[in-house]
């Protein structure tokens, strides 16, 4: 048995529900309709007799009568126009206006679509006492067909007409429509799977037209783009990195190899100054590897973060006491805000402390002698925070983007051992990440 293509199943599916909704909506109204027009024509008629009804009592305010020529007109009015039939009797019963009668001469002067129209016809009675100063001053029987008649039906004939019609264009119009978008769909489906299958094949370059796509498929594709893009740049990145860690162990292990073998070939002297200058470069690899260590444990998703309520302060005179010293010596000026109210904040303290020396001692390193830098509290809406705020050389916009990546440096020609070796800020990402 032949299986259904994802078009033919989306096309299937769109003609479902597109077909159910027009049916829906379209019998609904259908049998909704009558309900509402009969009751709009019931609200109409109970407008048109409380104006003869008001009109009467006004003719009774005015003339101590209850009928006036004006209203004799606007009775037969209704009668001629609105099937609308009155019997307006006085306080002692004698009837003084009747348009009823009216009913047999419409039928035989053919006033009617239908010839035997009032024959087949029952009409409904309602009855209203007239009432003036709260005295009964007569009484009034409306009489009204219970079914549509005449123009009346005609108009929901029409109307029913139009929704028929309607129903058949849409269908129509919801087939092509389906056709047309399931393979709009389905080509963007495509070239999306496409695509997946090159990246798969590591064509890292592999990009999905974004434009040629329906818009229900655009942000599938921009998606798709982000992380072809993003897997390049970690293409890009952890080839970098294995260039970067392998120039950062080389130049160490070449002045150890170097030193050791002149001191094995008696070259050299293994005198005391010799011996901390290879102590100086293993020292450097301890801490090459101790960084890495630090930014894998970071990097660990199953990391535990010791929470606890912190003293924002005592935060801050812990970092004044460690870096006075390094800040002293060299030249720069260390201005850490002094909190003028308690600031707490729930996390992890030596993380915190881990994040916050990083940032410091970066900005320590790239600070030329004589200039300053700032510590600073920030508090917004309910979340405390720090800025750290240097005057050194900054960072070149084309380099923000792979400041928190690792062995990056936005300064080339620096010396590894004033510029450090790139892991520092990647720790800090990684640990507030």
């Amino acid at each position: 048995m032949r299986r259904l293509t994802l078009r033919s199943k989306i096309l299937f599916y769109l003609l479902v529900v597109s077909l159910f909704g027009i049916f829906l909506t379209s019998f609904s109204i259908l049998w909704g309709f009558e309900d509402q027009f009969n009751e709009y024509l019931q609200i109409n008629r109970e407008e048109r007799s409380k104006l003869i009804e008001d009109e009467a009592i006004n003719s009774y305010k005015e003339t101590g009568k209850l009928i006036d020529n004006q209203l004799i007109n606007l009775m037969h009015q209704q009668a001629m126009t609105d099937n609308l039939f009155y019997r307006i009797t006085d306080e002692e019963g004698q009837v003084i206006a009747d348009t009823t009668m009216m009913l047999g001469m419409m039928n035989r002067m053919g006033m009617h679509s239908d010839s035997d129209i009032d024959m087949k016809t029952e009409y409904r009675k309602n009855t209203y006492d007239l009432t003036f100063d709260e005295r009964y001053v007569g009484n009034m029987e409306v009489y009204y067909p219970e079914e549509m008649i005449g123009e009346d039906i005609a108009f929901l004939n029409t109307i029913k007409s139009n929704i028929y019609l309607a129903i058949i264009v849409t269908v129509v119009l919801a087939f092509v429509f389906s056709l047309l978008f399931s393979k709009r769909l389905t080509t963007g489906y495509r070239k999306l799977s496409k695509a997946i299958q090159e990246l798969q094949d590591h064509k890292w370059r592999t990009r999905v037209p974004v434009k040629e796509l329906s818009d229900e498929m655009k942000p599938l594709g921009e998606s798709f783009n982000r992380l072809a893009e993003s897997l390049s740049k970690e293409e890009i990145l952890r080839k970098q990195f294995t260039a970067d860690f392998a120039h950062e162990i080389r130049t160490p292990l070449a002045t150890l190899r170097s030193q050791m073998e002149a001191f094995q070939d008696g070259i050299f002297e293994p005198t005391p100054k010799r011996l901390q200058q290879s102590h100086d470069e293993l020292m450097r690899l301890v801490r090459l590897v101790g960084e890495l260590e630090e930014l894998l444990a970071a990097e660990n998703p199953q990391i535990k973060l010791n929470k606890s309520n912190i003293d924002v302060g005592y935060l801050l005179r812990l970092l004044d006491g460690q870096f006075t010293p390094a800040f002293q010596e060299k030249g720069v000026s260390l201005n850490i805000q002094k909190p003028t109210k308690e600031y707490w904040l729930h996390a992890d303290q030596d993380r915190v402390l881990q994040v916050l020396t990083n940032i410091i001692n970066n900005a320590l390193q790239y600070t030329p002698e004589g200039n300053s830098v700032y510590v600073k509290i920030v508090d917004s809406n309910g979340y405390v925070g720090f800025c750290v705020q240097d005057e050194g050389i900054g960072i070149k916009e084309d380099d923000l983007p792979y400041l928190f990546e690792r062995f990056y440096r936005g300064d080339k020609s620096r010396d590894r051992k004033t510029g450090g070796i790139g892991i520092g800020l990647s720790i800090v990402k990684a640990l507030m990440d």
